[in-house]
């Protein structure tokens, strides 16, 4: 029996112990040489390239680099696609449910908790204007009004704090509630697809998006990007926006029409912006919301990117979702769960390897 074929599209083992875990269990290991960390639209020497009879694909979501329906049609022996990360919005997941094939990512702590802990800082360098004191200081200059920070929660003397509204209550926007909770600011949610419940156990308030944008003095999105929320957040929507109020995307780029943000926040139609993602990265250089100074606050998709944390403590996790798939057992973390019966009917108990 052929042994089966494992291609690794990003590498990110530096270690390459499940690179060892992949020879050892019987695999065919083929070693892509994209380096995910600077990929560009547009790049064809990063095109996906692989043999049509590939039973495992491993990346990072990188979506210059689409798994289409076409690849996955021309590829009949594929079990799974297997991701480092959380998202998998570079994959046709649809396409995938069709034909049986399972797409698991890894929803690690030290992934999507570290979003929660970079919001926190972005809106805390916003709200403190934490860059502005730092350059006024550097260069020479000492106190000033336009200085002046921004107080977050309620005081005894009246002061009724700011309110928070989080666009997605799963694991990153809950965590940043439960982060929130000692600052006794008040946390407005939008989440249709989450129990009641668990608003009440991260004490925020359920509201729906037009509510939230309109009493929100910060938004912060933390939905998947799907056809719903392509384009979420448009000039409608930061219209009815405060003029003080501040955006932070560290979703996904598609969500925000950068257009519309950069015209709200050139026109004072809202006081500023955070962006970790971009619907293109890297970002055109002559994208206009980049000459908007100290209103935007920019950061290259690393906002999980920590040491000791980052997508590496997902390199055992998709090992194991790889090694069960080809002994044909479902593994843990599957994204696309409506896969599993169509999977199950093609590949269920069905080993290729000698193990």
């Amino acid at each position: 029996m052929p042994k089966p074929k494992v291609y690794i599209v990003t590498p990110i083992d530096k270690t390459g112990n499940s690179h060892d875990r992949f020879i050892e269990a019987g695999c065919d290991l083929r070693i892509g040489d994209v380096k995910w960390q600077n990929i560009a639209f547009g790049d064809e020497a990063n095109r996906l390239r692989f043999d049509t009879d590939t039973s495992a694909l491993v990346s990072v979501a990188v979506r210059p680099m689409l798994i289409t329906r076409e690849i996955m049609e021309k590829t009949p022996d594929l079990r799974v696609v297997a991701k480092y990360t959380v998202g998998v919005d570079d994959i046709d997941v649809d396409a995938a449910t069709d034909m049986g094939i399972l797409v698991t990512h890894c929803p690690t702590e030290a992934n999507w908790a570290g979003v929660a802990e970079g919001v926190m800082a972005y809106m805390l360098a916003l709200l403190k204007k934490v860059r502005e004191k730092d350059r006024r200081v550097k260069q020479g200059g000492w106190r000033d009004s336009a200085l002046l920070g921004t107080y977050l929660g309620r005081r005894f003397d009246g002061y009724a704090g700011i309110t928070i509204g989080i666009i997605g209550l799963g694991r990153i926007g809950a965590r940043l509630a439960d982060l929130l909770a000692p600052w006794r600011v008040r946390i407005l949610a939008c989440d249709p697809y989450v129990d009641e419940s668990k608003f009440i156990h991260h004490d925020t308030e359920p509201v729906d998006l037009e509510t939230l944008l309109k009493r929100s003095d910060v938004v912060t999105l933390h939905c998947n990007l799907t056809g719903e929320t392509k384009g979420l957040i448009g000039g409608e929507q930061l219209a009815l926006m405060k003029a003080n109020a501040i955006l932070i995307n560290a979703a996904r780029g598609p969500i925000v029409d950068l257009d519309a943000l950069y015209e709200a926040l050139q026109q004072e139609r809202i006081s500023g912006a955070a962006i970790d993602v971009f619907p293109e990265e890297p970002p055109d250089p002559k994208l206009r919301l980049l000459g908007l100074g100290d209103k935007v606050l920019l950061s290259p998709h690393m906002i999980t990117s920590n040491h000791n944390g980052g997508i590496e403590p997902a390199i055992p996790w998709v090992t194991d979702a790889v090694l069960a798939a080809l002994r044909g057992i479902v593994p843990k973390h599957v994204y696309n769960l409506d896969a599993i019966p169509a999977w199950c009917e093609r590949f269920g108990g069905k080993s290729l390897l000698t193990d």
